[in-house]
């Protein structure tokens, strides 16, 4: 829709991108709005951050992932050259961005001012985080794994193990 959401077949309302509609008075002047929780329960952010994760009078900066489009060619599967098409065309390189694995970072947000952990949507690859940081609610688990099953969790928890 345009949101970058749809409902699944379970009736989840899920987001693949930013919610434009949501964050149009949002500005690269400023630290973005929040704009809803993880099934972990941290924030999360659209594009905006402070510049120092630690400073809420810093100047704000578009938040950049760490996740590269790989270069060369893919080795079996459907061959060809890393594009983009696929998720397993890119890989996370630490550091080369603000963010983590996850899509986040800690910080201090304008909701947070002594800081938390939070998730930042991106216009690059992942877009939306990937992986959760902590332990996602239970009732995230309504249907045997679910959407958020990664293949990382315990025996028959559907979620991949907290990253604290």
């Amino acid at each position: 829709d345009f949101n970058n959401a749809h409902v699944q077949p379970t009736g989840t309302y899920h987001y693949h991108g930013i919610p434009e509609s949501m964050v149009e008075d949002d500005s690269s002047a400023q630290h973005s709005s929040l704009i809803g929780f993880a099934a972990d329960g941290f924030p999360m952010y659209a594009r905006y951050g402070y510049s120092d994760s630690s400073d809420l009078t810093s100047s704000a900066k578009e938040m950049q992932s760490s996740w590269r489009l790989k270069s060369g060619t893919r080795s079996g599967g459907p061959g060809g050259a890393y594009d983009g098409t696929f998720t397993q065309d890119h890989e996370y390189v630490q550091g080369s961005g603000d963010l983590d694995d996850c899509n986040g970072r800690y910080s201090v947000t304008p909701e947070y001012p002594e800081g938390t952990y939070a998730y930042y949507l991106t216009d690059s690859f992942p877009f939306i985080s990937r992986c959760l940081y902590g332990t996602p609610d239970d009732s995230f688990n309504k249907f045997g794994g679910g959407p958020l099953n990664n293949g990382n969790g315990g025996p028959g928890s559907g979620f991949p193990p907290p990253r604290r």
